[in-house]
């Protein structure tokens, strides 16, 4: 049975106080980090929480919707709700930009701009962008991190006709799927996804091991009828997942 703190106990609710359900948030937030409700641990009943923090269900049930809204915690319908499995996730079916995913989880996005450039196509990128070989593409490398951590190696090539002014984007302030979807709304995508070892390059800007286990995502974009975008993502394996929801009528 899990004991309120006696701080949080015959405490009035006060402007100068968090919310109640806040209150809870913290309470089992703090007991996840420090690893007493570790991955798969059944956190209290919402019944319980009520009465150990002098609330109702509804306020309690709140603190925990929210965790589960941030990827904490999970419900199992006639089990009880569990602590996550806390991988960066990202659905496959959807063009989400990444920083926005990392501050719904309620942590830091940042990144690293490795490079920023214009090149040539080779036969690869011409074949991906439907472009002649030789045709001038602009070509961005980034590592994205969530509290520091990069989960992402983004390797993109963009046909520079319709996004023009991509080389003199600000990554700091917007993602290069922000500053694509701001100029061509996307229409179409097509993924595809396979495990690969990460070479050394590719270990050392991701900060794992030599050959470690990656998820690649090949990544292509339309607007319209037009081929915007060739990118090719890169996950370590133990900090990210890919999630695939399928709607049957």
């Amino acid at each position: 049975m899990i004991v309120q703190p006696a701080d949080y106990r015959g405490i009035s609710v006060s402007s100068t106080l968090p919310p109640r359900y806040k209150v809870i948030e913290e309470f089992l937030l703090e007991r996840i980090h420090n690893g007493a409700f570790p991955v798969n641990h059944q956190i209290p009943p919402e019944e319980q929480l009520a009465r150990d923090f002098s609330v109702s269900r509804m306020t309690a049930n709140k603190a925990i919707n929210n965790l589960v809204q941030k990827g904490y915690l999970v419900r199992q319908a006639g089990l009880g709700t569990f602590v996550t499995d806390r991988k960066a996730e990202s659905p496959i079916h959807e063009v989400l930009n990444i920083a926005s995913e990392v501050r719904a989880r309620g942590h830091v996005y940042s990144n690293d701009v490795l490079r920023c450039e214009a090149i040539a196509a080779d036969d690869e990128i011409a074949l991906r962008l439907g472009l002649r070989l030789g045709s001038q593409v602009f070509h961005s490398i980034l590592v994205h991190r969530e509290d520091g951590v990069p989960i992402q190696l983004e390797d993109r090539f963009v046909n520079p006709r319709w996004v023009p002014h991509y080389l003199e984007s600000d990554f700091s302030q917007q993602t290069p799927n922000e500053v694509l979807v701001a100029n061509c709304p996307i229409s179409d995508v097509e993924h595809v996804v396979e495990a690969i070892h990460a070479d050394k390059q590719t270990a050392l800007w991701l900060d794992i091991e030599n050959n470690a286990a990656c998820l690649s995502v090949i990544r292509r974009t339309w607007s319209d009828e037009h081929l915007i975008s060739y990118a090719r993502l890169i996950h370590p394996g133990e900090r990210y997942k890919l999630r695939s929801n399928t709607k049957h009528h």
